[in-house]
């Protein structure tokens, strides 16, 4: 395994991550258990989960597997989506913060969150109450770093003004979808994440099993995203299709796999910290992990960015899908 620091913080992860939003939902405890302990003993130290995922349960298993261990693992999390029906159940406001940070902690069995992130911008809560309670929690010792998830670059750039000129904690990353079938984040937010030392995250790297080539042909896999979710079917359009089949051929002439070479492009990305990538059995960490040491010549990045270069001007991959 390979670690780097998490934008120009000292925080050292992995450069392959673990996404869990499948754990107590398409992947049961046993199981996920079984893949975060494989995951820790292949290298992989950043664990990404959040207090919605499968109704709280990804956090509870995460605790679970854990508990005793919590000195091996960086223990990512967010908060900001909705929880309940009242209005204080969802947002960045402190008192929505404060106390999804406890239930958090609780479920995770810890004392401590390695990153605390918030999950999406807020705009009905100031950004100064945002950042002020973020500051607090951690002077309190209970998060050691903060970051945000699905944020613009003039949202990061507002934050980053207010901690600096308040003297508030900073962000230290962003969370934002990231693939090769998702480029739009390279017009605006890399290269802000550059000029200000901000490390990306990225989610959906493989933009739903699509860049791993087990679509093609029209093929739907038991457990794949389409089979466990046929909602997921809108997003699947020709032109993703097509990347994804491209990328198998690129893959097979130089001797590795669709998905080990669309997660080593995003680890040759720019600002790229740490990506995270799901598994729902220990065969896919040990796929994932390919990616870590594959050296991709600038003749192979050339043509995957030649391959994806519509995809720096479409939608994002979650948003709805494309019109025609």
């Amino acid at each position: 395994m390979r670690y780097r620091n998490l934008g120009t913080s000292g925080l050292e992860v992995s450069v392959l991550g673990l996404g869990t939003n499948a754990f107590g939902g398409r992947a049961d405890k046993d199981v996920s258990i079984r893949v975060l302990h494989h995951a820790v003993a292949n290298g992989i130290t950043f664990i990404d989960t959040a207090n919605i995922y499968t109704g709280t349960k990804s956090e509870e298993i995460i605790g679970e597997a854990f508990e005793g261990r919590r000195q091996e693992v960086i223990l990512a999390t967010k908060a900001g989506m909705k929880r309940g029906e009242g209005p204080n159940s969802k947002g960045s406001s402190r008192r929505h913060l404060l106390q999804e940070l406890e239930g958090s902690l609780r479920r995770l069995r810890t004392d401590y969150i390695d990153l605390y992130q918030i999950h999406t911008f807020d705009p009905n809560t100031p950004l100064d109450e945002t950042l002020r309670t973020l500051d607090d929690l951690v002077s309190s010792g209970k998060v050691r770093y903060v970051g945000a998830s699905n944020y613009s670059a003039w949202q990061m750039m507002k934050s980053l003004s207010i901690s600096e000129r308040q003297r508030l904690v900073k962000y230290v990353s962003v969370q934002p979808g990231y693939s090769l079938a998702d480029r739009g984040i390279e017009r605006e937010l890399i290269p802000f994440c550059l000029d200000q030392g901000i490390g990306i995250i990225p989610y959906f790297p493989l933009a739903g099993g699509i860049l791993t080539g087990k679509y093609s042909g029209g093929s739907v896999p038991s457990g794949s995203q389409l089979d466990k979710n046929p909602n997921f079917a809108s997003r699947m359009d020709a032109a993703r299709l097509n990347l994804g089949e491209q990328v198998t051929k690129i893959a097979a002439d130089i001797g590795t796999s669709a998905t080990a070479l669309s997660l080593a492009w995003l680890m040759h990305r720019p600002a790229v910290s740490t990506v995270i990538a799901g598994a729902t059995r220990e065969s896919q960490i040990d796929e994932n992990i390919r990616a870590v040491n594959l050296d991709l010549t600038e003749d192979i990045m050339r043509a995957l960015d030649e391959a994806s270069e519509e995809f720096r001007y479409s939608p994002p991959f979650g948003s709805a899908p494309r019109q025609k």
